[in-house]
């Protein structure tokens, strides 16, 4: 819902920041040339950032700039054709420009997440190899997925397995059993999902996560690090007990 909401600002302020802008141009259009106020527009659109924001604002923009902007003013005809080429180049920059800025902020987002990731597999493998309790692991394990995976709750269970619950595989993948699950397409399945603590081939336990309801899966990069995180767990708790003298 949240997402949607986003999308729906961001689709109007495409339709409205590029009319206010040439809204407030209209007492310069006989001193700013027609190119300027062109580059101005198209500025408005790289702002937006989302690419159907951008791509509607590149619209806008052009609509805004024939109306305002090109003589017979206050009409959507072009007399001058040096005017249509403004108009058409205009569309046709606001398109490219948004898509620019898209996918800048996309390659911002990835290289925020993944150095957050790193952070928390550092800070966990660190605690791991320095922690005198492997229970003071699990727990932090525990809370570092809830976050990676945007999980309602999360459980260790010590002990053998029971049941068979859809699981998280090494891999990112999720196994349900007598089906083919696509996560990516299909979204976490019902009920708990196990993630198995294992390290040097010996179980230690799972991890029973609870998603969100009808929370898109996250990328297969946060789980790939859920399972490097168990495996943190997982290596703590195969740790032998310290001797004391």
């Amino acid at each position: 819902m949240r997402s949607g909401l986003r999308v729906t600002i961001a689709v109007l302020a495409g339709v409205l920041a590029p009319l206010l802008l040439a809204l407030a141009l209209i007492p310069f259009r006989t001193s700013v040339t027609h190119t300027n106020a062109a580059l101005l527009l198209v500025v408005a659109v790289a702002a937006l950032g989302s690419r159907l924001a951008g791509a509607v604002a590149a619209l806008s923009a052009a609509a805004w700039f024939d109306f305002f902007h090109t003589e017979p003013y206050q009409s959507f005809h072009i007399q001058d054709r040096a005017d249509i080429e403004t108009a058409v180049l205009l569309l046709a920059v606001g398109l490219i420009v948004s898509q620019l800025a898209a996918r800048a902020r996309t390659f911002k987002w990835v290289a925020i997440t993944d150095a957050s990731h790193l952070e928390r597999l550092h800070g966990t493998t660190r605690m791991a190899r320095f922690s005198n309790s492997a229970d003071d692991v699990v727990h932090r394990v525990r809370q570092e997925l809830i976050e990676v995976l945007e999980l309602r709750a999360c459980r260790f269970e010590y002990g053998a397995l029971i049941g068979r619950p859809p699981r998280l595989d090494p891999d990112g993948s999720v196994y349900v059993p007598g089906w083919i699950w696509d996560v990516d397409r299909q979204g976490w399945p019902d009920g708990e999902i196990e993630l198995r603590a294992t390290a040097h081939g010996h179980y230690q336990g799972r991890f029973m996560m609870t998603p969100e309801p009808d929370a898109a899966p996250p990328p297969p990069e946060a789980r790939l690090v859920a399972v490097d995180l168990a495996a943190q767990a997982a290596a703590a708790l195969d740790l032998p007990a310290p001797e004391w003298s």
